[in-house]
């Protein structure tokens, strides 16, 4: 939950079509709750009458989206997650980010690229390059160290401590390290997770700066992370520029794919 808001109660849209918004509250409310609900409990979850509700529950009865167990309580049926699965989570991030990507590139003349923790790896989806004649270049596709890169600490401080620790436990890399070096990393991560962006500064190699944001919510079943890579020199670039206009994107892309 955020914001304070009480399960499956949301934000008034400016233009509200009830039925839907109840219809949509309804299985908010079913998806955040690991058990089933009576009609009465969902009724009051959602501070409406029993009457009020019913005619709801009956239609997404009727379609599938809900079910009656043998006690008379309702829960969510699969129909949600069959039609997720018929397109690819990614192609909808890709698709919302490329112009958003090409504004940020353009706005601080640098290179952005967009990344995701898959398999184990973080994976470049998708980049857009410096107008720059001189410009840094990740290799879409390429696949590098979690524990070596800004998107790594990025992705991992988006996990909650036991997920990360489960992610960890089987990472060889991770547990070959000396416990002094694990702690310094997991204390990075903690602090990427508190203040929600990383900097990174001659990491991987001398002049190299990486500035980074999270897409998505810690929560998020689809997360990825939004980085600037360039290089120093006399002349600049402003960090504190790169994290304003990072940010601005980040929060546009979460946002317009409904993960925030």
């Amino acid at each position: 939950m955020t914001n304070g808001q009480q399960p499956g109660i949301r934000p008034t849209a400016k233009y509200s079509v009830p039925a839907l918004d109840k219809a949509l509250d309804v299985l908010e409310l079913l998806a955040e709750t690991p058990s089933s609900m009576s009609q009465a409990d969902i009724s009051r979850a959602l501070e409406k009458t029993p009457s009020e509700i019913f005619r709801t529950l009956s239609a997404l009865e009727a379609r599938g989206y809900i079910r009656r167990t043998n006690a008379g309580q309702y829960r969510l049926t699969l129909k949600m997650f069959e039609l997720s699965r018929q397109h690819s989570p990614f192609e909808e991030l890709l698709r919302v980010a490329a112009p958003v990507m090409r504004d940020l590139s353009e706005e601080v003349s640098e290179t952005c690229h967009l990344t995701t923790l898959r398999d184990g790896e973080i994976v470049v989806l998708a980049q857009h390059e410096s107008p720059k004649p001189l410009r840094l270049s990740a290799e879409v596709g390429s696949r590098h160290s979690p524990l070596a890169t800004t998107s790594g600490r990025i992705l991992l401080s988006s996990m909650s401590e036991s997920e990360r620790a489960d992610f960890l436990r089987d990472y060889t890399e991770f547990s070959g390290m000396p416990e002094e070096v694990r702690n310094t990393f997991m204390t990075r991560v903690r602090t990427v997770q508190e203040r929600g962006y990383e900097i990174s500064d001659g990491e991987r190699f001398v002049g190299g700066l990486d500035v980074g944001v999270l897409i998505g919510a810690p929560g998020s079943t689809v997360k990825a992370a939004l980085i600037v890579a360039t290089l120093r020199s006399a002349e600049g670039p402003d960090p504190d520029r790169i994290l304003e206009a990072l940010t601005r994107a980040g929060s546009k892309i979460t946002q317009a794919v409904g993960l925030d």
